[in-house]
């Protein structure tokens, strides 16, 4: 087993399952009463405590761009999406390779319940419990061989249900990689759920990625390959535009994306009146420093 990660955040992060209309229901019942527009919404951006995100919220604002570029797209498109039985190609610099089904690559390891921060690239954040194992502890099952230095991820593509390949909005399948440290630290999550629940096809089922550090487009969805492998691996956002998109891509306040600040997010789920929030380094998740010893973090990667 990986060295185990230990959480920061707690249960409060959240809204738990019997909250979520209730929630909803006072916010409303706020708004109707008039009392939601007395409340001023500072114009600067504040590193105020992360704000709980309900499954409704994660489920319904979403980038997975082969069901559509709208943030409700996805929801909308991806029930179509067969996700049983599923099968994952292992290959490359690998001892133990092969086209495995769902059950038999992943059924023996440990589900962990992580609670994550989630920073996407356009400046929006979440927070998010997930359901899932350390991506460290499934290497240790197949074995990476001694001139593994990266591993690569590719997406499903079934174009019969997914509009976005059909009007080839980016060039599939979608493709992502990891350096291999970066893939081997006990915070790198697969996930196959969140809240306790299995993923919904919106939010990447059965299989995704999910490293919490980097911006949102890192965590692959729907995985069918992993590949080790000795070079750095293509990355689809990269490719589309290299200046804009690194293949690190670790948050990161200080540098800016060419067409938006970086420096603050907004909270889904926050309001109409909500401010900013400032954000973090490595979203919050100072202990992934040392992977980058040496990198010049001023400049974008």
């Amino acid at each position: 087993m990986a060295h185990r990660w230990t959480n920061t955040l707690t249960p409060d992060d959240i809204t738990p399952k019997a909250l979520w209309l209730n929630r909803r229901a006072v916010l409303g019942g706020m708004a109707a009463s008039g009392l939601a527009g007395g409340i001023a919404a500072p114009a600067a951006a504040q590193s105020a405590p992360l704000e709980p995100n309900t499954l409704e919220e994660i489920r319904s604002y979403n980038n997975f761009y082969e069901f559509g570029t709208g943030k409700g797209d996805p929801a909308e498109n991806a029930g179509a999406m067969q996700t049983d039985p599923w099968q994952v190609t292992v290959d490359g610099l690998v001892d133990n390779p092969g086209t495995y089904a769902l059950d038999d690559l992943i059924g023996d390891m440990t589900i962990e319940d992580r609670i994550y921060r989630f920073r996407c690239v356009e400046a929006w954040s979440m927070v998010v419990p997930w359901n899932g194992f350390e991506l460290a502890d499934l290497l240790a099952k197949l074995r990476p061989q001694e001139g593994a230095k990266f591993i690569a991820f590719e997406t499903a593509v079934i174009p019969e249900v997914m509009p976005g390949v059909r009007r080839r909005v980016l060039d599939f399948p979608y493709v992502e990689g990891l350096r291999l440290d970066e893939a081997m630290h006990p915070l790198t999550l697969m996930a196959t759920g969140l809240y306790g629940e299995p993923l919904a096809n919106q939010n990447g089922a059965p299989l995704r990625l999910v490293v919490p550090w980097k911006y949102g487009f890192k965590s692959i969805k729907s995985i069918v390959r992993i590949t080790l492998t000795d070079e750095m691996p293509p990355t689809t956002w990269n490719r589309l535009n290299a200046r804009e998109y690194g293949f690190y891509s670790n948050v990161n306040p200080n540098v800016d994306h060419p067409r938006w600040s970086q420096a603050s997010e907004r909270v889904i789920g926050g309001g109409l009146f909500s401010s900013r929030q400032d954000t973090l380094m490595f979203n919050g998740y100072p202990e992934v420093a040392p992977l980058y010893e040496g990198m010049d973090l001023s400049v974008a990667y």
